[in-house]
């Protein structure tokens, strides 16, 4: 069953052996896929990764083999049909669009959205009512509206709340060849915090020996020290997907940084979309039934952590200051992303932001701004950026 694609697996550069597959196989047979596509690749996905960087691997091969098929437990089958094809934007009256969609909230918009998922029963373009394409609805994808959730399709206005339909797999790959050097010599900074252990002076200090030999006239005068002790915490909270996507080269690039260099005393990676709200993620997938609570995180990680949080500060004014903005729009949250983010600073003292837009066109969003104002230092996503934000992290908490 599925030999073929055991095979490709393993051209793809997956290292999955016979009893990884055969306990897939028992997998299935015990119908835990529940006879979805989407939950196959999961269940596939769980038993046959060994580590993050097989997940672009697994993803690859997934996509080649089940290329021809679709799953209906996103959206509606016809949908994937009626929306794949996108027509050229109608004519239209932007202030009036801005009125009939601008002020509404997000449940509203995802109320209207069900009520249309329930009573569409055809393809529609171009219009002011129904999810489709080229429209003015804040449904639907490639047509205009103030905001709303983009459903399949691209974005090109970054002005969905959420997305619904699309499945952000994607992960970051350790094979990658990315000048990653200048990274991991910043990040090395963040050990400097470490304290001198009190212990015997086992360990030569070189500047120690050059200085006293000089004041020696050159005769050798050997100082020693005591070794350092690494006591360096850091949780690294990354934001994937939507907007993100054009820095994915940057954030590929700390995140290598970080696994190739961690020498630190603990290290804890978690992932959201746009701002992180009652749950993280461990995967930039941000699968929703992998997710681990927020406040876990508060009560396991003690306030001694330095927070590194890598993201745009870009997304709807709601998913920031109003309940209801979430990873996946069918799971509103219960506080807004400013309540979770005020409870992050007042945890962990030692937080700075990384923002891999260019620093010029930060005042122009709002939410980026409203960040700011929170008394959260922001530095460009850049090695002479991300020391400095180091070089903050020494001085804080």
């Amino acid at each position: 069953m599925f030999t073929d694609f055991f095979y490709l697996l393993r051209s793809y550069g997956m290292k999955t052996s016979l009893v990884e597959w055969s306990s897939l196989l028992d997998a299935l047979e015990l119908n835990l896929h529940q006879c979805s596509l989407l939950q196959f690749y999961h269940l596939a996905r769980a038993v046959l990764v060994k580590r993050e960087a097989e997940y672009d691997r697994f993803d690859q091969a997934f996509q080649a083999y089940f290329k021809n098929l679709t799953d209906s437990s996103l959206l509606p089958p016809e949908f994937y049909k009626w929306l794949e094809k996108a027509i050229d934007p109608t004519p239209y009256n932007k202030e009036q669009v801005d009125v009939v969609w601008g002020k509404l909230t997000l449940q509203e918009i995802r109320d209207m959205m069900e009520d249309r998922l329930k009573h569409q029963k055809e393809a529609h373009h171009g219009g002011q009512k129904w999810i489709g394409t080229g429209g003015q609805t804040a449904f639907g994808h490639s047509g205009y509206a103030p905001q709303g959730i983009r459903v399949l399709g691209e974005s090109h206005r970054h002005s969905a709340l959420q997305v619904a339909g699309e499945r952000k797999y994607r992960d970051f790959r350790d094979d990658v060849v990315l000048d990653i050097r200048q990274f991991q010599m910043a990040l090395r900074k963040l050990r400097r915090l470490s304290d001198r252990i009190d212990a015997p002076k086992t360990e030569l200090d070189v500047e120690g020996t050059i200085a006293a030999t000089s004041k020696r006239a050159g005769l050798l005068d050997i100082v020693m020290k005591r070794p350092r002790r690494n006591t360096t915490k850091v949780l690294l909270l990354m934001d994937s997907g939507g907007s993100m996507w054009p820095y994915m080269d940057l954030s590929r690039k700390l995140f290598q940084a970080v696994n190739q260099d961690a020498k630190f005393k603990d290290l804890k990676i978690y992932f959201f979309h746009n701002i992180f709200y009652e749950y993280v993620f461990p995967d930039p997938g941000c699968d929703w039934k992998k997710r681990v609570a927020t406040q876990w995180l508060f009560q396991n990680l003690k306030s001694e952590y330095k927070v590194l949080i890598m993201g745009d500060a870009r997304m709807a004014q709601y998913e920031l200051l109003e309940e209801g903005g979430s990873v996946d729009w069918a799971h509103p949250n219960k506080e807004p992303g400013l309540y979770w983010l005020q409870c992050l600073l007042g945890r962990y003292p030692a937080t700075v932001w990384l923002n891999p837009v260019p620093q010029a066109y930060w005042t122009y969003y709002y939410t980026t701004r409203v960040i700011m104002d929170q008394g959260v230092p922001m530095f460009p996503m850049s090695v002479k950026g991300l020391e400095k934000a180091i070089d903050t992290l020494r001085h804080m908490g």
